[in-house]
Protein backbone atom coordinates (compact mmCIF):
# COMPACT_ATOMS: atom_id res chain seq x y z
CA UNK A 1 0.00 0.00 0.00
CA UNK A 2 1.34 3.44 -0.93
CA UNK A 3 2.12 6.05 1.69
CA UNK A 4 -0.64 8.70 1.94
CA UNK A 5 0.27 12.11 0.54
CA UNK A 6 1.22 14.78 3.06
CA UNK A 7 0.11 17.64 0.80
CA UNK A 8 -3.11 19.42 1.68
CA UNK A 9 -5.91 19.73 -0.88
CA UNK A 10 -7.28 23.20 -0.05
CA UNK A 11 -10.46 22.94 -2.13
CA UNK A 12 -11.57 19.74 -0.41
CA UNK A 13 -12.15 16.41 -2.13
CA UNK A 14 -15.70 17.06 -3.33
CA UNK A 15 -14.87 20.40 -4.93
CA UNK A 16 -11.62 19.00 -6.34
CA UNK A 17 -13.41 16.05 -7.91
CA UNK A 18 -15.94 18.41 -9.45
CA UNK A 19 -13.07 20.38 -11.03
CA UNK A 20 -11.47 17.21 -12.39
CA UNK A 21 -14.71 15.92 -13.92
CA UNK A 22 -15.46 19.35 -15.40
CA UNK A 23 -12.07 19.36 -17.10
CA UNK A 24 -12.33 15.78 -18.35
CA UNK A 25 -15.66 16.69 -19.94
CA UNK A 26 -13.99 19.66 -21.66
CA UNK A 27 -11.20 17.37 -22.89
CA UNK A 28 -13.56 14.82 -24.45
CA UNK A 29 -15.73 17.58 -25.89
CA UNK A 30 -12.70 19.15 -27.62
CA UNK A 31 -11.60 15.79 -29.02
CA UNK A 32 -15.09 14.93 -30.25
CA UNK A 33 -15.52 18.27 -31.99
CA UNK A 34 -12.10 18.22 -33.67
CA UNK A 35 -12.39 14.55 -34.71
CA UNK A 36 -15.94 14.88 -35.95
CA UNK A 37 -17.20 12.35 -33.39
CA UNK A 38 -20.78 12.29 -32.18
CA UNK A 39 -21.13 14.05 -28.84
CA UNK A 40 -23.93 13.01 -26.47
CA UNK A 41 -24.44 15.28 -23.45
CA UNK A 42 -26.93 14.49 -20.73
CA UNK A 43 -27.18 15.76 -17.12
CA UNK A 44 -25.65 12.54 -15.82
CA UNK A 45 -23.09 11.63 -18.48
CA UNK A 46 -21.10 12.69 -21.53
CA UNK A 47 -20.66 10.33 -24.45
CA UNK A 48 -18.19 10.60 -27.31
CA UNK A 49 -18.71 8.15 -30.18
CA UNK A 50 -15.54 7.92 -32.23
CA UNK A 51 -16.84 5.05 -34.34
CA UNK A 52 -14.51 2.18 -35.29
CA UNK A 53 -11.20 3.80 -34.30
CA UNK A 54 -12.15 6.02 -31.40
CA UNK A 55 -14.72 3.66 -29.92
CA UNK A 56 -17.35 4.83 -27.45
CA UNK A 57 -16.22 6.80 -24.42
CA UNK A 58 -18.69 7.56 -21.61
CA UNK A 59 -17.84 9.88 -18.72
CA UNK A 60 -20.13 10.00 -15.68
CA UNK A 61 -20.88 13.61 -14.72
CA UNK A 62 -22.95 12.89 -11.60
CA UNK A 63 -22.66 10.53 -8.63
CA UNK A 64 -26.38 9.83 -9.01
CA UNK A 65 -27.39 9.76 -12.69
CA UNK A 66 -31.14 9.74 -13.18
CA UNK A 67 -32.87 6.55 -14.33
CA UNK A 68 -33.31 7.83 -17.90
CA UNK A 69 -29.61 8.73 -18.17
CA UNK A 70 -28.56 5.42 -16.65
CA UNK A 71 -30.77 3.49 -19.06
CA UNK A 72 -29.48 5.46 -22.05
CA UNK A 73 -25.78 5.11 -21.22
CA UNK A 74 -26.24 1.39 -20.57
CA UNK A 75 -28.00 0.95 -23.90
CA UNK A 76 -25.28 2.95 -25.70
CA UNK A 77 -22.59 0.76 -24.16
CA UNK A 78 -24.46 -2.47 -24.94
CA UNK A 79 -24.88 -1.56 -28.62
CA UNK A 80 -21.22 -0.64 -29.06
CA UNK A 81 -19.47 -3.44 -27.15
CA UNK A 82 -17.91 -4.91 -30.30
CA UNK A 83 -16.33 -1.54 -31.23
CA UNK A 84 -14.70 -0.87 -27.87
CA UNK A 85 -16.34 0.82 -24.90
CA UNK A 86 -14.85 2.62 -21.91
CA UNK A 87 -17.08 3.95 -19.14
CA UNK A 88 -15.16 6.31 -16.86
CA UNK A 89 -16.92 6.61 -13.50
CA UNK A 90 -15.20 9.04 -11.11
CA UNK A 91 -17.91 8.54 -8.49
CA UNK A 92 -18.23 4.75 -8.30
CA UNK A 93 -21.92 5.10 -9.12
CA UNK A 94 -22.57 2.52 -11.88
CA UNK A 95 -22.06 -1.21 -12.35
CA UNK A 96 -21.31 -2.28 -15.92
CA UNK A 97 -20.42 -5.88 -15.12
CA UNK A 98 -23.71 -7.18 -16.57
CA UNK A 99 -22.44 -6.02 -19.99
CA UNK A 100 -19.26 -8.02 -19.59
CA UNK A 101 -17.13 -4.94 -18.87
CA UNK A 102 -14.44 -5.33 -16.22
CA UNK A 103 -13.56 -2.61 -13.68
CA UNK A 104 -10.15 -1.03 -13.24
CA UNK A 105 -9.11 1.66 -10.79
CA UNK A 106 -7.07 4.78 -11.56
CA UNK A 107 -6.40 7.71 -9.20
CA UNK A 108 -7.70 11.17 -10.04
CA UNK A 109 -5.19 13.73 -8.75
CA UNK A 110 -5.00 17.49 -8.23
CA UNK A 111 -2.23 19.98 -7.59
CA UNK A 112 -2.79 23.50 -6.40
CA UNK A 113 -0.28 26.19 -7.45
CA UNK A 114 3.00 26.23 -5.56
CA UNK A 115 6.77 26.31 -6.02
CA UNK A 116 8.62 23.63 -7.96
CA UNK A 117 12.27 22.55 -8.00
CA UNK A 118 14.33 23.28 -11.12
CA UNK A 119 13.20 21.26 -14.15
CA UNK A 120 15.42 18.66 -15.84
CA UNK A 121 17.51 19.77 -18.81
CA UNK A 122 15.13 18.49 -21.48
CA UNK A 123 14.03 20.62 -24.42
CA UNK A 124 10.28 21.37 -24.34
CA UNK A 125 8.42 22.87 -27.30
CA UNK A 126 4.89 24.25 -27.38
CA UNK A 127 3.18 22.65 -30.40
CA UNK A 128 2.24 25.28 -32.95
CA UNK A 129 2.64 23.69 -36.39
CA UNK A 130 1.02 20.78 -38.21
CA UNK A 131 4.38 18.97 -38.35
CA UNK A 132 4.83 19.29 -34.58
CA UNK A 133 1.26 18.06 -34.06
CA UNK A 134 1.95 14.96 -36.18
CA UNK A 135 5.08 14.26 -34.11
CA UNK A 136 3.15 14.58 -30.85
CA UNK A 137 0.34 12.39 -32.20
CA UNK A 138 2.78 9.69 -33.32
CA UNK A 139 4.47 9.67 -29.91
CA UNK A 140 1.19 9.32 -28.01
CA UNK A 141 -0.30 6.70 -30.35
CA UNK A 142 2.79 4.48 -30.09
CA UNK A 143 4.15 5.38 -26.66
CA UNK A 144 1.09 5.80 -24.44
CA UNK A 145 -0.17 3.76 -26.37
CA UNK A 146 -3.50 4.41 -28.11
CA UNK A 147 -4.00 0.94 -29.56
CA UNK A 148 -7.30 1.85 -31.26
CA UNK A 149 -5.34 4.25 -33.45
CA UNK A 150 -2.80 1.68 -34.58
CA UNK A 151 -1.75 1.25 -37.30
CA UNK A 152 -1.03 4.96 -37.17
CA UNK A 153 -2.80 7.22 -39.63
CA UNK A 154 -1.92 10.93 -39.34
CA UNK A 155 -4.81 13.04 -38.10
CA UNK A 156 -7.00 10.23 -36.77
CA UNK A 157 -6.17 10.78 -33.09
CA UNK A 158 -5.13 14.45 -33.20
CA UNK A 159 -7.00 16.42 -35.82
CA UNK A 160 -5.26 19.52 -37.12
CA UNK A 161 -8.27 21.42 -35.76
CA UNK A 162 -6.71 20.98 -32.31
CA UNK A 163 -4.22 23.69 -33.26
CA UNK A 164 -5.76 26.90 -31.98
CA UNK A 165 -8.75 25.14 -30.42
CA UNK A 166 -9.75 27.21 -27.36
CA UNK A 167 -8.10 25.91 -24.20
CA UNK A 168 -6.16 23.08 -25.87
CA UNK A 169 -2.34 23.00 -25.94
CA UNK A 170 0.21 20.30 -26.71
CA UNK A 171 3.85 20.00 -25.72
CA UNK A 172 6.78 18.07 -27.18
CA UNK A 173 9.91 16.95 -25.36
CA UNK A 174 13.23 16.21 -27.11
CA UNK A 175 16.55 14.76 -25.97
CA UNK A 176 19.58 15.69 -28.09
CA UNK A 177 17.19 16.88 -30.77
CA UNK A 178 15.29 13.57 -30.90
CA UNK A 179 11.54 13.57 -30.12
CA UNK A 180 11.10 11.78 -26.80
CA UNK A 181 7.73 12.66 -25.25
CA UNK A 182 4.50 14.58 -25.55
CA UNK A 183 1.35 15.56 -23.68
CA UNK A 184 -1.82 17.62 -23.99
CA UNK A 185 -3.42 20.17 -21.68
CA UNK A 186 -6.97 21.50 -21.57
CA UNK A 187 -7.90 24.67 -19.70
CA UNK A 188 -11.58 25.02 -18.87
CA UNK A 189 -12.57 27.97 -16.74
CA UNK A 190 -10.86 27.66 -13.37
CA UNK A 191 -8.98 24.39 -13.85
CA UNK A 192 -6.35 22.90 -16.16
CA UNK A 193 -6.10 19.21 -17.00
CA UNK A 194 -3.16 17.17 -18.28
CA UNK A 195 -3.65 14.19 -20.59
CA UNK A 196 -1.58 11.50 -22.29
CA UNK A 197 1.77 12.33 -20.67
CA UNK A 198 3.94 10.02 -22.79
CA UNK A 199 7.63 9.15 -22.90
CA UNK A 200 8.88 6.85 -25.66
CA UNK A 201 10.48 3.64 -24.33
CA UNK A 202 14.04 4.53 -25.34
CA UNK A 203 13.89 7.79 -23.37
CA UNK A 204 12.27 6.68 -20.13
CA UNK A 205 13.89 7.41 -16.74
CA UNK A 206 15.70 10.39 -18.31
CA UNK A 207 13.55 13.21 -16.91
CA UNK A 208 11.29 13.57 -19.95
CA UNK A 209 8.00 13.17 -18.10
CA UNK A 210 9.15 15.47 -15.32
CA UNK A 211 10.23 18.13 -17.81
CA UNK A 212 6.85 17.91 -19.57
CA UNK A 213 5.03 18.31 -16.26
CA UNK A 214 7.17 21.34 -15.31
CA UNK A 215 6.21 22.94 -18.64
CA UNK A 216 2.56 22.08 -18.08
CA UNK A 217 2.47 23.52 -14.57
CA UNK A 218 4.23 26.70 -15.74
CA UNK A 219 1.70 26.96 -18.57
CA UNK A 220 -1.25 26.57 -16.19
CA UNK A 221 0.13 29.27 -13.90
CA UNK A 222 -2.18 29.91 -10.94
CA UNK A 223 -4.80 27.33 -11.97
CA UNK A 224 -5.19 24.03 -10.13
CA UNK A 225 -4.01 21.10 -12.26
CA UNK A 226 -5.82 17.78 -12.49
CA UNK A 227 -4.99 14.44 -14.10
CA UNK A 228 -5.73 10.74 -13.99
CA UNK A 229 -2.57 8.82 -13.16
CA UNK A 230 -1.40 5.52 -14.56
CA UNK A 231 0.44 3.35 -12.05
CA UNK A 232 3.84 4.06 -13.62
CA UNK A 233 3.33 7.83 -13.53
CA UNK A 234 1.93 8.25 -10.04
CA UNK A 235 5.30 8.50 -8.21
CA UNK A 236 6.22 11.44 -10.47
CA UNK A 237 2.95 13.21 -9.75
CA UNK A 238 3.30 12.53 -6.02
CA UNK A 239 6.76 14.11 -6.09
CA UNK A 240 5.39 17.21 -7.84
CA UNK A 241 2.80 17.83 -5.14
CA UNK A 242 -0.27 16.20 -6.64
CA UNK A 243 -2.78 14.67 -4.25
CA UNK A 244 -5.15 11.80 -4.89
CA UNK A 245 -8.78 12.93 -4.77
CA UNK A 246 -10.33 9.51 -5.36
CA UNK A 247 -9.85 6.31 -7.34
CA UNK A 248 -12.09 6.36 -10.41
CA UNK A 249 -13.56 3.16 -11.80
CA UNK A 250 -12.90 2.51 -15.49
CA UNK A 251 -15.17 -0.13 -17.04
CA UNK A 252 -13.58 -1.70 -20.13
Amino acid sequence: MSTPSTHAVPAGPTASLRLAVQNSAAFWTALARTRGSELIRRPGFLGSDGRERGGLRILLLSPAPGPDDLAELTDLARRRLSDGVIVEDPFGSVDMSALGLAPGRLPIMIRHPGPLPAPPAVEITHVETAAQLRTAENIVVHGFPLTNFQPYRPGDAFSEDLLGHPGVDLFLAARDGVPAGACMTVVDGTVGGTYWVTTLPGHRSRGVGRALMHAVLAHLGDLPATLTAAKAGKPLYDSLGFDTITDATWWM
